[in-house]
């Protein structure tokens, strides 16, 4: 038994100082402790665990009742002395063999933790990577884009200057068609007037004609 309990206290010990240091025993300890903690694991290491502290409790009161004896006889004798030092020596063994135990326990939670914790670092890190990558795409998007509109405010402005030459040019030409047109108009009233004019000068040559002729009858007669 004592022999028993010396081996699990060593084996527990090897098993804290591998998960104690980072080395790939400590993945493969730590890949074991998973599988025993699934299915029936937990089920049976408190089984054990349970046994052992009653085991425990039981020498603890065993050395309590040696102890009461030996008060009530004034001396301890030869037999329980060895008694009260066996079970003192397997208390003791439980003892560390509980706390170890514990500490195992403990240290595979909190390596399962840390392991948890920066991969969850991780992803944040690649999520504020990828938003910083993505930031910086957009700034660069909007450089592009601030780019473009100066460039489309530069050909509007081009545009804008045509478009007023151009409205001016038909401004002068709208003016230069309205004085033609009443050149044109002054034009037909003159050609109006002129033909007028001939008109009246033709029927007073006409006239004359008549006249001339008229008075060249009278002298033939």
């Amino acid at each position: 038994m004592i022999q028993l309990f010396f081996a699990v206290i060593f084996a527990q010990m090897a098993l804290i100082m591998i998960l104690l240091f980072k080395t790939p025993l400590r993945k493969l300890v730590i890949m074991g402790l998973d599988r025993v903690k699934r299915g029936q694991g937990p089920v049976v290491a408190k089984t054990v665990g349970g046994t052992v502290f009653v085991v425990f409790f039981s020498s603890v009161y065993s050395m309590v009742k040696i102890q009461k004896r030996s008060m009530d006889a004034g001396d301890l004798n030869p037999t329980d002395q060895v008694l009260m030092a066996k079970h003192l020596l397997e208390a003791s063994l439980m003892g560390f063999s509980l706390f170890f135990a514990w500490m195992i326990d403990r240290l595979h939670h909190y390596i399962r933790e840390l392991r948890l914790l920066r991969k969850t670092m991780e992803a944040v890190k690649k999520q504020n990577r990828g938003f910083e990558d993505g930031k910086n795409g957009v700034s660069e998007e909007m450089k592009a884009l601030e780019e473009e509109v100066i460039t489309l405010r530069e050909k509007v402005k081009c545009f804008e200057t045509e478009s007023g030459t151009r409205v001016k040019e038909l401004k002068a030409a709208e003016a230069n068609a309205v004085a033609l047109k009443k050149q044109s108009e002054g034009f037909l009233l003159e050609y109006d007037r002129l033909l007028e004019d001939n008109q009246n000068l033709r029927n007073q040559l006409q006239s004359i004609d008549r006249r001339v002729s008229h008075s060249d009858s009278k002298k033939n007669t």
